[in-house]
């Protein structure tokens, strides 16, 4: 887009979000319940924009720790996906990174912060509740036909 004022070129490039899918040992994944808008009520995968320069992974593990409360450990990088988040009504492009993770050895608990999630839930990758976004319904897929390839 070009500001028709000034010349000013502006690009809508994707923002880029890290997102970790948190296994348990019984091969469970973590999903939590949206506080607010966009898809308030809806599963949600821990995770969020990236800070700044901050680097996608590290964005996930620092989402983790702020929505959770927990430190994680990431494994394999599950993929990329181009989407869509709404931001006061614009539908804004985006670029969702997912990685396998497990939650950090010593991790007693979750403690949800209320203004990121309702509740939390471990459930099994073969049969996903409906997710806020379709790019996490797509990681979630990637990771269920995977043949093992991707493992927490």
């Amino acid at each position: 887009m070009e500001c028709a004022a000034c010349g000013y070129a502006v690009f809508v490039n994707p923002r880029p979000t890290g997102t970790a899918i948190i296994f348990d040992d019984a091969g469970r994944f973590l999903v939590i319940r949206r506080a607010r808008p966009p898809q308030q009520g809806w599963w949600d995968l821990p995770g969020g924009f990236c800070d700044g320069w901050e680097h996608p992974s590290d964005a996930a593990v620092r989402e983790a720790r702020e929505e959770l409360g927990v430190e994680i450990d990431l494994g394999a990088f599950v993929g990329s996906w181009i989407g869509t988040y709404e931001f006061q009504d614009e539908p804004l492009p985006v670029l969702d990174c997912f990685w396998l993770a497990r939650l950090a050895p010593g991790t007693t608990g979750i403690t949800l912060d209320p203004a990121e999630g309702t509740e939390h839930a471990w459930v099994p990758l073969s049969d996903p509740p409906p997710l806020a976004f379709s790019t996490m319904e797509s990681a979630i897929r990637e990771v269920r036909q995977s043949s093992g390839r991707l493992v927490p």
